[in-house]
């Protein structure tokens, strides 16, 4: 039975093209929706994404009126509902609130349609409450959500038999039936932590064998990995052949810290890649302290200090200048970029070493944009914490970096790692366990 979808604002904000996956349904839009995304063009968090959101609606307007409603593919129909019955809603609902007056809509579909499922889509939490408590059935925006706590940690552990460890400790390398794993699916590039008794070896899948680390020990940029996850990440990272990776893990793990000494070391020292480039969303935590003073650069420096703070330390690390005038040296040739995740767009990153940091506050379209500016040899790194995220609208399951582990882990360029172990300090590690 065809069901009928009412859409809130958020859902297209997330993804613009969110009407075309209720595939057999109705798809209703209250006109408080265009509305709401004509105020969002404004904002500089969320002006992309109202505009092609607006694209998106125009473009089912050049085929139909929409009063009257659009007949799309896949068998949706959609329509844009102008009319409310604010009688509808309880006295306690105040009919000037946005989000009531859509429930009103809603409500006036639902009593229309007693012989249909009237379901509303939102992604805020606060909007599916106050359905659920008018009685109207409301969804979360599921199209794109991955099970973040199923998220497979780019390795895994198996216990082998002493021979076998012995083997494979000494020639370095192993069949993987040979090893008994004909019944676990190794995805391209992930690893296995090889255990017996109190012994254990990391080895990396290699295709058809599993083999030791290459690049793992290194020493990048005047740094070490520390533990077997970050020699995994390390691993993954001075990779060539690896073009994106996804590192995972709470505060203090070390994952934005090996992503930048990785891209130095292949940009500044190996020339491997044109120029080291590191973006992040602007998105605040907590409070927003409004527009700041000065030029760009000072605009950009809070959101900026702790790429400056990675840079500062890895420069003591390697002896180097102070990290203020390392950046000022090789942003004077040319060969690094900081700057804000919104300057990226449309650009065609060739030749280069993209490192996305807090990429836990991308949609999954906004990480699919940034990875679509991959031009030739260019590597893309993602960081984050699906644990800490500011966007009012995202989760650890339906954001774009947790989502993009999972839908890669099948490509023979993509890598991934979940890292666990603290090691910023020990105050750190038990401030991230604890608190």
């Amino acid at each position: 039975m065809r069901k009928i979808y009412i859409l809130d604002t958020n859902i297209l904000i997330h993804n613009p093209n969110s009407i075309y996956s209720f595939e057999d349904n109705d798809v209703i839009l209250p006109i408080f929706v265009i509305e709401e995304i004509d105020k969002l063009k404004r904002k500089q968090t969320t002006a992309v994404q109202a505009r092609m959101a607006s694209r998106a609606i125009e473009e089912i307007r050049k085929k139909g009126c929409l009063a009257k409603g659009v007949n799309l593919e896949k068998d949706i129909f959609f329509r844009v509902e102008v009319k409310e019955d604010k009688s509808l809603l309880p006295h306690s609902f105040k009919d000037d609130v946005v989000d009531n007056r859509i429930l009103a809509v809603a409500l006036g579909i639902k009593e229309k349609n007693p012989d249909k499922r009237v379901i509303v889509i939102s992604k805020d939490i606060n909007m599916r409450i106050k359905a659920d408590s008018l009685g109207i059935e409301v969804q979360d925006y599921e199209s794109d959500m991955v099970e973040y706590a199923s998220l497979y940690d780019g390795y895994y552990e198996v216990e082998i038999s002493d021979d076998k460890f012995k083997e494979v400790e000494k020639t370095g390398r192993a069949f993987p039936w040979e090893l008994g794993l004909e019944n676990i699916h190794l995805t391209p590039n992930c690893f296995l932590k090889l255990k017996n008794n109190d012994k254990e070896i990391v080895v990396r899948n290699l295709g058809t064998k599993v083999g030791k680390f290459l690049n793992g020990d290194i020493s990048a940029w005047g740094i070490r990995a520390r533990n077997d996850e970050q020699r995994c990440a390390m691993e993954l990272l001075m990779d060539d052949s690896v073009k994106v990776v996804s590192l995972i893990g709470k505060a203090g793990t070390g994952k934005t810290l090996l992503a930048i000494a990785a891209g130095l070391e292949l940009t500044v020292e190996r020339k491997q890649y044109k120029k080291l480039i590191i973006a992040r969303p602007i998105v605040p935590m907590g409070r927003d302290l409004g527009y700041l003073p000065g030029g760009e650069d000072e605009k950009l420096r809070p959101w900026m200090q702790p790429i400056f703070d990675n840079i500062d330390f890895l420069s003591e690390a390697k002896e180097e200048k102070s990290g203020e005038k390392v950046i000022n040296g090789l942003q004077t040739m040319g060969l690094l970029e900081i700057e804000a995740l919104t300057y990226i767009r449309g650009r065609s990153i060739g030749n280069g070493f993209l490192i996305i940091d807090e990429a836990q506050n991308l949609t999954p379209l906004e990480v699919k944009t940034i990875i679509t500016r991959a031009g030739e040899n260019t590597k893309i790194v993602l960081t984050g914490d699906p644990y800490q995220i500011d966007n009012t609208y995202l989760d650890a399951n339906t954001n774009g970096l947790t989502y993009m582990a999972e839908k890669l882990k099948e490509e023979d360029i993509a890598g991934h790692i979940t890292l666990k172990k603290g090691e910023r300090s020990k105050l750190a590690e038990i401030a991230a366990k604890l608190l």
